[in-house]
């Protein structure tokens, strides 16, 4: 799908920009080729001022969008969810993040879930940002409970880890 995409855009790179903050932050197009965060209208100023392009910049690309099938099912669908690593503190919650060695190898959120599960931790979210969108990939786990010091050991010694952040 990312190879579409990018060969879908390749002649607009200022395009492909805003299709790319558009992936990275959940933002979704209206059936009238407006730009939406869960159906909520965000003025393409903003996009466009948020990335350094111009407002035509944006509303070409979300008209792009919808011209093409399988981009108007993507991004006529998309939904932001909340990202409660960031609330972490205030709600009680720990957080590890698990940056891999490499982010295309198959089995580090397995491996890391089967860590968890051996010691009983409940997860409340886990999310894993995007190899193709991000620079530095990673897996976040949120759960209730403290981490003790044994998981966090345990998931550093996984052979697809490069580091742990807690």
């Amino acid at each position: 799908m990312w190879s579409e995409i990018v060969d879908e855009f390749a002649d607009s790179p200022s395009q492909g920009r805003v299709v790319k903050f558009l992936l990275e932050n959940g933002f979704g197009v209206s059936a009238e080729g407006r730009i939406v965060c869960n159906g909520i209208e965000i003025p393409a100023t903003q996009i466009a001022k948020a990335i350094g392009t111009d407002r035509r910049v944006v509303d070409a690309t979300a008209q792009h969008l919808l011209r093409v099938d399988l981009l108007r099912d993507i991004f006529t669908n998309m939904r932001a969810t909340p990202d409660l690593s960031r609330l972490a503190d205030p709600l009680g919650l720990s957080v590890i993040t698990v940056i891999p060695k490499d982010a295309g190898e198959k089995g580090i959120v397995g491996a890391a879930m089967r860590v968890l599960s051996l010691h009983d931790l409940s997860i409340r979210q886990i999310f894993v940002t995007d190899p193709y969108l991000a620079l530095e990939p990673k897996l976040v786990i949120i759960t209730d409970e403290k981490y003790p010091p044994e998981v966090i050991e345990q998931i550093r010694a996984l052979p697809q880890v490069k580091s742990v952040i807690i």
